[in-house]
């Protein structure tokens, strides 16, 4: 039987020019645009390969919703102003958001919809989603209209490729992604030690670097730092840095070995977040957390959200409600994992939720 037509345009790849690096690696597998995995899979949902935060509960985007309107109001309520979502999945999360941004009526006005998405078929069910937003599409924050922002992302951090460096007696080396001798994918260290400054950490040890995120932090901060606005983040990953490989793959909700059948999983890693937020602050921003995701939907008051959702439903819709904001909060589940961080163009003040 023939390998998949990814596998083998990866092994022509490593054949031609040597092993890959993990993040260009992530980058083919995640995006090639005819066998990526973006190209050719719905990821989003009970019937992709995962599910996140707005899906399981609204709640979650109605808070974000009023998160959004509160940070306009600091910022001296801008009309226009532009709101943006880094990779909005399925729309669910905007979709939510706008729907709560309506009790602020003046803030819902104000809005133009902008969405930063490269999959073609997400950005098809978006359109249909928010097709009453009337949403502007583009492949990277570059290209957004100029004047105060405020941005939301949602689990995209997580998905931005990762190099990797394993500490060796004599220093660490970059990892890299080769083939063993019947042709599988396989991890290989390079031949020499690698330039990069990296911790004093022990012998064994891995250590994670994101060079697009830092990029994104870079630029965000900038723009924020001269032209105003907020950006939130939401996603799983650790603070403090530590050690450690996080790179895993998830196909049909269960876990897939990361370089098996490329392009048939989603991959992502955990997210460094004081490292995201050093080059934010290097540009120029204040950045605020991160707190876990259960202090601060606490903070927003999802109990008081939840009881009046579930205020006159029957019995099933009231435990559904429930279950949804449990997963959210719980520290087995989501709760501790999954973190908020937040970006301002020099607030003098914490952004509600990071008190």
């Amino acid at each position: 039987m023939s390998a998949p037509p990814l596998l083998e345009h990866m092994r022509g790849l490593i054949r031609a020019a040597g092993p890959l690096s993990i993040e260009r690696y992530m980058e083919i597998a995640l995006w090639h645009p005819a066998w990526g995995y973006y190209a050719t899979h719905r990821p989003v949902g009970a019937r992709g390969d995962f599910i996140t935060a707005p899906e399981i509960s609204q709640v979650f985007g109605e808070l974000i919703g009023l998160w959004l309107a509160d940070a306009w109001q600091r910022l001296g309520a801008p009309d226009p102003v532009v709101l943006c979502e880094l990779g909005p999945g399925n729309g669910t999360l905007m979709a939510d958001l706008l729907r709560a941004a309506a009790v602020v009526p003046p803030f819902r006005r104000a809005i133009r919809v902008h969405l930063v998405e490269a999959s073609a078929a997400l950005r098809e069910a978006q359109g249909r989603v928010l097709a009453a937003a009337t949403p502007a599409w583009h492949d990277s924050v570059a290209t957004l209209p100029p004047g105060p922002l405020l941005l939301v992302a949602n689990e995209f951090l997580d998905a931005l490729p990762i190099r990797q460096f394993e500490r060796g007696p004599d220093g660490w080396r970059e990892r890299r992604i080769g083939l063993d001798a019947g042709g599988a994918l396989t991890l290989v260290g390079d031949s020499a030690p690698t330039s990069e400054s990296l911790p004093d950490w022990p012998v064994g040890s891995v250590v994670e670097r994101r060079p697009t995120a830092r990029m994104l932090a870079r630029d965000l901060g900038r723009r924020l730092a001269t032209q105003g606005g907020a950006a939130l983040f939401v996603d799983y990953g650790y603070f403090p840095p530590a050690p450690g490989d996080t790179l895993q793959a998830v196909a049909r909700h269960r876990g897939h070995d990361p370089l098996r059948d490329p392009g048939t999983a989603d991959l992502t890693a955990h997210v460094d977040f004081a490292d995201f937020a050093a080059a934010a602050t290097a540009a120029g921003v204040r950045a605020w957390g991160p707190v876990t995701q259960a202090r601060f939907l606490a903070a927003l008051g999802i109990d008081i959200r939840a009881r009046r959702l579930a205020a006159g439903k029957d019995a099933a819709e009231q435990a559904t409600i429930e279950s949804g904001c449990r997963r959210l909060l719980d520290e087995t589940q989501m709760g501790t994992l999954f973190k908020a961080l937040a970006l301002t163009g020099g607030a003098a003040s914490p952004p509600a939720g990071f008190d």
